[in-house]
């Protein structure tokens, strides 16, 4: 947005203070702090801004669109941004793979063997074609909570779908990733948070190829963030809790 006004030392505090409050919840569920990354969801966001957070220290972020996330590709690939981590949160369409894979590192949203397929073998021609041939870091999408609204494999099929995904050459499989029940009712979030830390207990514990590495816990938001760290979250996304409430569409 041309003229678009950013208010850097909000931006900076925002962060600080959702640092803070991540730090606060692990410490109170007896955990190290440093066992639990922010993950910034940077939906709607202008490419300005996301630079500005970037480098106001942000080093991890995930888009839940490709077209935003092509969209502020180029801002961050400029000389002399912060080193960072892109990250894909949202639902990926096929078509949409190789515009993802050109500036996103991990794909925390795979939920069929095959998405998982065409990732991998469009990570194999981008191989083919002279990219780095580091393999494509994945995470295995779970609907925990069961809602018909949202993504993900169903988690009696979780640990058969990340063992499949495991033994694809191009991909490396770091952990589960859930969006926790939409209620009220904290049982309710704290169980579907429960269900995905079991789920990952039993893959590291099935010693199938490819996934002694699935220790990432991806879930928490700005609204349940302490509940899904006490319930063993690595990375938890927040969006609001740093840029504001998102206009309405």
């Amino acid at each position: 947005m041309v003229g678009e006004h950013i208010d850097t030392g909000q931006l900076a505090a925002n962060l600080a203070s959702a640092r803070q409050r991540v730090a606060d919840a692990a410490r109170a569920a007896g955990r190290d702090p440093g066992e639990v990354r922010l993950l910034l969801a940077v939906k709607t966001q202008s490419a300005d801004v996301v630079r500005a957070v970037v480098e106001a220290g942000a080093d991890l972020l995930g888009h839940n669109r490709a077209q935003e996330l092509a969209a502020t590709g180029p801002a961050l690939a400029e000389p002399g941004t912060p080193p960072h981590e892109m990250h894909f949160i949202g639902h990926l369409q096929t078509n949409k793979i190789n515009q993802v894979l050109r500036w996103a590192g991990c794909v925390q949203t795979v939920d069929s063997l095959r998405l998982a397929d065409k990732l991998d073998a469009a990570v194999s021609r981008r191989a083919a074609d002279g990219a780095p041939p580091e393999p494509l870091d994945v995470m295995v999408q779970v609907n925990t909570s069961g809602e018909a609204t949202k993504a993900g494999v169903a988690p009696e099929r979780a640990v058969e779908l990340a063992s499949a995904v495991g033994r694809l050459k191009h991909l490396r499989l770091r952990g589960l990733m859930t969006i926790g029940a939409h209620t009220p009712e904290e049982a309710v979030v704290r169980a579907s948070y429960d269900d995905l830390a079991a789920l990952r207990a039993e893959i590291l514990a099935s010693g199938a190829p490819g996934t002694d590495g699935a220790g990432e816990l991806s879930m928490g938001m700005s609204a349940d963030l302490e509940t899904a760290v006490a319930a063993g979250a690595t990375m938890v996304r927040l969006g609001t809790a740093v840029f504001g409430p998102r206009p309405a569409p």
